[in-house]
């Protein structure tokens, strides 16, 4: 019997439809080969609540998703997310039921503090494998605390240089600095865990938003210390779209997976929110597409990737990407290395990469994409 662990990572999901199911009809199979799989909620799954006021768009599924995502073949769920409390703490709680009850581990958020904050540790094959998750993309009292349920933080501070002193109106400098107290505690957090566990995994809801390759100061700064705390491996969600790929002390970090499994149709209504057009306006190429009609998203959100991890005598040994093409149905279909769109996602993950001086280059062995 060998002691080879594979773990998949996907991205956001957010299933709305009949059959949830079916929107992971080309991937289960994959999915379900893995020891273990972890993936990022991005909706509520209640049929309770009202949105809250901060809530800019509302995120909610059917609680069924939970046992669609069960059946896909998902363990380990994040629901750190600008979206868990949107339609309020009993909606957030139902969320957390429905889960549980489904199998699934839910991390980076709970009805308190405590509960948001604790691992989830996977033990299989005789390797321990502990998920932390944190969310930077925080409306107001979203934050779980003491007596309040939410997610765990992970906040960060942004400040504005003006730039050319004597010419207003010019563009400024960004700047933005973690939370020091939050991030205090996230290093404390993977520091217990490693004493668990073998291997240390975090995902990290952080990140601008649509726009291509920019990575913020503080996205590094986090990733940069979560390592140097003893985590093995970085997974960022939240931006819909692909970002760059570093290798920092040894350990991979993914700063956005994009969309894994999502459900956006475009009504009118949306399209002309005038807080949508403030948003699209960060992705010119964003607009309906009469041949993506539940897929409201940019093209190049169309383009993601699932992370492979073999582990092995409780080492991280390899980290690759499977490339893969959200389909006119939303639905995720991995690539063949034949398949043209193959090279496509590739080329995309290396521009962006290097447009952020993150040093990696990669290679394609198989359907798989490792650094070189």
């Amino acid at each position: 019997m060998t002691d080879e662990l594979i773990v998949y990572a996907v991205g956001d999901i957010a299933p709305d439809r009949d059959d949830p199911g079916s929107l992971f009809q080309h991937v289960s199979g994959l999915l379900n080969q893995g020891d273990i799989v972890f993936g990022q909620l991005e909706a509520v799954l209640s049929e309770r609540g009202t949105p809250l006021p901060q809530a800019r768009l509302v995120c909610r599924a059917k609680p069924q998703v939970a046992r669609a995502l069960k059946d896909a073949g998902f363990r380990i769920i994040s629901f750190a997310s600008n979206h868990c409390m949107d339609l309020g703490r009993e909606a957030f709680i139902d969320t957390l039921n429905v889960l549980n009850q489904a199998g699934l581990s839910v991390i980076g958020a709970g009805r308190n503090i405590a509960e948001a904050r604790a691992p989830a540790i996977v033990e299989t094959k005789g390797t321990r494998v502990a998920f932390l998750s944190y969310n930077s993309i925080l409306p107001q009292a979203y934050w779980a605390d003491v007596d309040r349920p939410g997610c765990v933080p992970m906040r960060a501070y942004t400040i504005y240089e003006q730039v050319e002193h004597d010419q207003p109106g010019t563009p400024c400098r960004i700047h933005t600095y973690p939370h020091r107290g939050d991030l205090d505690a996230l290093v404390s957090d993977i520091r217990q865990a490693k004493l668990q566990a073998d291997i240390v995994i975090v995902s990290m809801h952080w990140g601008i938003h649509f726009i291509p390759a920019i990575i913020a100061d503080y996205q590094r700064d986090v990733a940069h210390a979560a390592i140097d705390a003893g985590a093995d491996l970085i997974l960022g969600h939240h931006a819909h779209i692909l970002k760059g790929i570093e290798v920092y002390n040894g350990k991979v970090i993914f700063y956005s997976l994009c969309n894994f499994a999502i459900d956006l149709a475009a009504p009118k209504e949306l399209i002309e929110r005038p807080g949508h057009k403030e948003i699209a306006k960060l992705n010119p190429d964003w607009k309906p597409d009469p041949e993506y009609p539940t897929y409201f998203m940019p093209p190049d959100s169309r383009k993601t990737i699932i992370v492979k991890c073999e582990i092995v005598s409780h080492r991280l040994k390899r980290v690759s990407f499977l490339p893969t093409i959200i389909n006119k149905q939303s639905q995720p279909e991995v690539l063949s290395a034949t398949d043209p769109r193959f090279a496509q996602v590739v080329n995309y993950i290396e521009s962006i990469s290097q447009d952020q001086a993150l040093g990696t280059r990669f290679t394609a062995q198989g359907n798989e994409v490792l650094d070189k």
